[in-house]
């Protein structure tokens, strides 16, 4: 199993991962208070390639109302929206 990110590391993810869409900080601060202890290396590649897309674009990803594709179609972005994601979406 591959550890989890240090304090300082995911204080800075956190912070990365603020957003100007009430929608999508709701559904991230509800991943960082359920997984946050625990959030990988792997799972912060993926929340940071997530990070650079447009609000919009990236509630469509996070509502399931569409699937990654192109450069964000790895297994580290579908890891973490699959626990982003609200259980009525997947």
């Amino acid at each position: 199993m591959e550890p989890a990110l240090d304090p300082v590391a995911l204080n800075r993810l956190r912070w990365r991962c603020r957003r100007g869409l009430l929608e999508n900080d709701l559904l991230i601060e509800r991943y960082f208070n359920r997984h946050g202890a625990c959030i990988t290396l792997r799972q912060a590649e993926g929340l940071s390639a997530l990070m650079e897309l447009p609000d919009n674009d990236l509630l469509d990803l996070l509502l399931a109302r569409r699937e990654p594709a192109d450069a964000l179609d790895r297994p580290a972005v579908h890891e973490v929206l699959a626990l982003m994601r609200p259980r009525s979406a997947a």
